[in-house]
């Protein structure tokens, strides 16, 4: 009879900085979300609230993907929410860049 070899891999935890770059993401879209929202309810004119709201948000986007790029560093955690957040925080970075980009 062949001999049967058995694995075990040990499933590893999450990287913190993940976590934080995911939730960052989570965060900046829900800000995102309420700016629209408060624009669409005063008829375009939020100004400083909408403004405030769109600025805080594209920096947690950038503040979340550059820790995201951090989280790579450590290689004895898993990085499925590095890799999640950090996409995620470059489109949405993307995304802000469009829009500055349309309203000039």
């Amino acid at each position: 009879m062949a001999k049967r070899y058995r694995y075990a891999f040990a499933k590893r935890r999450e990287e913190p900085r993940g976590k934080l770059c995911l939730g960052l993401f989570i965060v900046s879209v829900v800000l995102l979300l309420a700016a629209v929202i408060v624009s669409f309810a005063l008829n375009g004119n939020g100004g400083v609230v909408c403004g405030g709201l769109c600025l805080f948000s594209m920096m947690l986007s950038v503040y979340g993907f550059f820790q995201g790029l951090k989280s790579f560093s450590n290689e004895k955690y898993s990085h499925t929410y590095s890799v999640i957040g950090s996409i995620a925080n470059g489109i949405l970075m993307v995304l802000w860049v469009g829009i500055y980009l349309a309203g000039i």
